[in-house]
């Protein structure tokens, strides 16, 4: 509990009037789209995902990176854009995600820009499979000011953490997380926040109870559990949990499988956040992997010209009005992470 707190108190130290306004713009602006279904916007991003590479070292096979499935090109982001886009937007900017797809410690100079938004003052996460968290880049990730590490672990064993993380060796998740924990002791850091977050698949759902123990044994913070999203469920799938309270889909009894929330005509998303692709594509959600809504290009607008555009207003009135016409929203869950 005490380790929660800390990581909720520094969260918060981030709070400036200038972004305390900001969210209150966007809550507001939010809800009264809500409710006159008008896509209005007051605000500017709370939070955003920025991707330093699509480039991967494991082959996971519900992950256009690890499918090599992308039909946009892949690469890594350019420092200069990374800047440029975090100098426009860091008065109002509370949170940067630092990942999308990919593996970001793969981007050369990615604790440097992690290092670049926390001397703004950003809130900064990213998530790791942790295989090049040697000792000096562990030490570099303590130093760098991040706030927030998630180590994905699918599994306490090799066969089980294999069987989803293709390619992967679970020592080298253990042993790069030992590091970390090591130097943020050594360097009296608070930060970063180290979690681990386990995709319950039926392969590893025996393994819950046992990753909260291995947590705790190697001195990490937290522990969360994440739930599949799976591209074809409707016939069923072998990584879909027996375990009902882990699983994104419903079992109809009947061989089909559905998604378990209904879809609203709403999206929170849709007014707090974005993602910026590693080339500068603003996308409007997570969900869009393939980088299909295509909002504008930081490289040749800025940031705000985008938020604000036509277009992207038209995308949020399309969301109110009939989301299940969207593609990308037609698998999407809203809760994302649950709490054994």
């Amino acid at each position: 509990m005490k380790l929660h707190l800390t990581d909720k108190l520094n969260f918060l130290s981030k709070l400036t009037p200038l972004r305390m306004l900001n969210a209150l713009q966007v809550t507001g602006s939010y809800w009264y789209a809500r409710a006159s279904r008008k896509a209005v916007h007051w605000g500017d991003p709370l939070s955003i995902s920025f991707e330093p590479t699509t480039s991967c070292n494991l082959r996971c096979p519900e992950c256009p990176s690890g499918l090599r499935s992308f039909t946009r090109p892949t690469g890594m982001l350019q420092a200069d854009l990374f800047k440029q886009t975090i100098d426009q937007l860091h008065k109002r900017l509370l949170y940067l995600i630092f990942y999308f797809q990919g593996e970001p410690y793969l981007h050369k100079q990615f604790l440097e820009l992690v290092k670049y938004a926390s001397d703004k003052g950003i809130y900064t996460a990213t998530s790791t499979n942790a295989h090049f968290l040697d000792d000096d880049t562990a030490r570099k990730t303590v130093e760098s000011g991040l706030d927030r590490l998630i180590v994905s672990i699918d599994g306490t064993t090799q066969e089980t953490y294999a069987a989803y993380r293709v390619g992967g060796k679970l020592d080298k998740v253990l042993e790069g997380t030992r590091q970390v924990v090591k130097w943020k002791k050594e360097l009296k850091s608070r930060t970063p926040h180290i979690m681990f977050q386990f995709l319950v698949v039926r392969p590893n759902e025996h393994q819950i109870s046992e990753v909260q123990a291995l947590a705790d044994e190697l001195g990490v913070d937290e522990v969360v559990f994440k739930t599949a999203q799976i591209y074809d469920y409707e016939q069923g799938s072998p990584l879909i949990p027996t375990i009902d309270y882990y699983s994104r889909y419903k079992n109809n009894g009947n061989g089909s499988f559905s998604i378990k929330n209904k879809l609203l005509n709403q999206c929170w998303k849709m007014w707090h956040s974005c993602v910026i692709t590693w080339d500068g594509l603003v996308v409007p959600c997570c969900f869009d992997k393939d980088a299909e809504y295509r909002m504008g290009d930081v490289k040749t607008q800025s940031f705000r010209q985008v938020w604000r555009s036509p277009g992207y207003n038209q995308f949020r009135k399309s969301l109110l009005q009939s989301r299940e016409e969207i593609e990308m929203c037609r698998n999407c869950t809203e809760g994302t992470r649950v709490w054994a």
